[in-house]
């Protein structure tokens, strides 16, 4: 569609807006009363079009058929669009509110876009930056507009609050990092402040909690937005709200993380408290991910209390819990907790820290990021942009006096190096690997460069896991599993004929799923002077493997099938999470 002002226009004084000079030369309105117009219109800060509305110079109807004949360009009656019926995710929703535009629908690369003054070629230009697509006007009457504008913003806080719920009520002020000092927000600020949207987000928060998930998940798409939880390891769709909110959602929750609300193009970080009590803090870590649609946002939710649970929470089998209680006991020497993202690791490391952080015990902890708030632990945040590495900070540590030293993960050559001398000098140092198992581990030192000396004189113990579901206590029901199934999953001929009974996932109100909470299984591997004769003689993961099941150190597989014999979790679980 054609958007060049018409040659006439060009005769008429060029300072008035497109618009004024288009109803001056179709003869609608005086020059002099247009500047006039013009002079007030700046002067209150609104628009043209509304001040020669107001001043009834001209009607709406008037100035919208005046420019549809001028631009050649469709008239469209606003009223008769249904706002709920308008495609979503067209058009950034602060640009539609900015500008008044509503996207009526896309053809082929270019977006018809609604308008009651497509004489604006500032806004028009902005759009094709920002939509990289070009544009077709549509005109409309200027009240009508309006009011289809309304109607849509109006159809989205309906749509949250009914989502939320009339008798859900929170307090601003729990949200302990919110910068409350100045006297003034930003403009950007004050254009997230939307009651259905921070209604909206602080009850996904505490929904969250409350149904103890780690992470909460708020994905854009094209035609549609959802939220989902991971909940148990498991990530649920919670609910869709309309896509339209996703630019001020994202905005509300980039303010409370202090992270640059402008910035759309790059993945930021961040982090915000929230007061769920009154002596409970819970912090989120924020990560913001640009992607086609909009920007993803994860929120992983770290929970102060979760290490301090007690070691018998964590699932341990008693001997696997006497293994790791006299590793930790020892004044030096290295621990590993090993297993890929999500299996507990930190939760496991904060365990054993609560249990060593006394009053005459220096501790000390690198890691990116400290995910868990321990009062008498000195925690490192590592910042690579910066030059402050795990290396560098362990470095710093060695000076510092430690009696024990936590590195958030063993990366490279250099950590490692210096995390076994740390170990070998009088330092109990606890860190992480990604391993698939135990054995698995001191092949992974020797592959990233460690002499097999240095593993020997300073691995203590090597703990594997991965957290499985729990049963739901109230709905799981018994099932009969033929025996040569149990065979072959791992269970010894003895432990069969009817002296324990497995259990399944049923479902209920309760939990939904059949599953409720999780546990760890483990495989705990003491350093014996065997298996360290073994890593001397460099030999293979294979042979330390069977040395330690020898020595009586159970695979996840079979610390697995003891949660299953105790009617823990389901057989199922158990093979799907341990199957390599």
């Amino acid at each position: 569609m054609a958007t060049a002002e018409p040659t006439a226009l060009s005769r008429v004084n060029v300072a008035l807006p497109g618009v004024a000079r288009v109803l001056v030369t179709a003869g609608k309105i005086t020059e002099t009363a247009a500047k006039d117009a013009y002079s007030r219109a700046l002067a209150a800060r609104r628009g043209f079009v509304a001040e020669v509305i107001d001043s009834e110079l001209i009607t709406a109807l008037q100035i919208a058929t005046t420019l549809s004949q001028a631009f050649a360009i469709p008239m469209v009656d606003a009223d008769a669009i249904d706002a709920t019926l308008l495609p979503e995710g067209l058009i950034d929703p602060d640009l539609s509110r900015r500008f008044g535009l509503i996207a009526l629908g896309r053809r082929d690369t270019r977006l018809v876009l609604l308008t009651a003054d497509p004489s604006d070629h500032e806004t028009a230009e902005k759009v094709k930056f920002v939509t990289q697509t070009g544009v077709d006007w549509a005109v409309a009457e200027f009240d009508k507009l309006a009011r289809l504008l309304e109607a849509r913003n109006k159809t989205a806080g309906a749509a949250l609050d009914s989502i939320v719920g009339q008798d859900f009520n929170f307090d601003e002020s729990t949200f302990v990092d919110k910068d409350a000092s100045t006297e003034e927000k930003s403009g950007a600020e004050a254009d997230v402040e939307d009651a259905p949207i921070v209604r909206f987000f602080h009850k996904a928060l505490i929904d969250a909690i409350n149904m103890g998930a780690s992470d909460l998940h708020f994905e854009p798409y094209e035609r549609f937005y959802r939220v989902r939880f991971r909940i148990d390891g498991k990530l649920q769709e919670i609910v869709s709200p309309p896509v339209i909110i996703k630019e001020k959602l994202a905005s509300r929750i980039k303010v409370l993380s202090r992270l640059d609300i402008s910035e759309k193009r790059i993945p930021q970080d961040g982090r915000m408290k929230l007061r769920v009590g009154p002596e409970r803090t819970i912090d989120f870590r924020v990560s913001t991910l640009p992607t086609l649609f909009g920007e993803k946002i994860v929120i992983r939710i770290l929970d102060p209390n979760s290490a301090k649970m007690g070691i018998e929470a964590l699932g341990y089998e008693p001997d696997e819990k006497a293994r790791l209680l006299s590793a930790i006991d020892r004044p030096y020497g290295m621990i590993l907790v090993t297993g890929p993202t999500g299996s507990g690791k930190t939760v496991s490391m904060y365990t054993c820290l609560n249990l060593l952080n006394k009053p005459g015990v220096n501790i000390s902890t690198a890691e990116d990021p400290s995910e868990i708030y321990m009062p008498g632990v000195n925690q490192v945040n590592v910042n690579d942009k910066a030059g402050l590495t795990f290396a560098v900070a362990l470095r710093a540590f060695l000076r510092q006096d430690p009696d024990v030293i936590m590195v958030g993960e063993i990366r490279d050559l250099e950590t490692a190096d210096i995390a076994i001398k740390a170990a070998q000098t009088g330092h109990l140092v606890l860190s992480t690997l990604h391993t698939n198992n135990a054995p698995a581990t001191l092949a992974r030192l020797r592959n990233m460069g460690v002499a097999p000396f240095n593993v020997a004189s300073s691995v203590i113990l090597i703990t594997a896991q991965r957290l499985v579901r729990k049963l739901c206590p109230k709905c799981k029901a018994p099932i009969k599993i033929a025996d040569s199934a149990l065979l072959e999953a791992g269970f010894k001929k003895e432990e069969l004929g009817g002296s324990w009974t497995p259990y399944q996932p049923v479902g209920c109100k309760a939990c939904n799923s059949g599953y409720k909470g999780r546990v760890g299984i483990y495989e705990v591997m003491p350093i014996s002077d065997e298996i360290r004769r073994i890593i001397l003689a460099d030999g293979s993961a294979m042979q330390i493997a069977e040395q330690a099941r020898t020595e009586g150190v159970r695979s996840m597989r079979e610390s697995g099938l003891q949660k299953v014999k105790a009617g823990v979790t389901s057989l199922e679980e158990v093979l799907g999470v341990t199957s390599e």
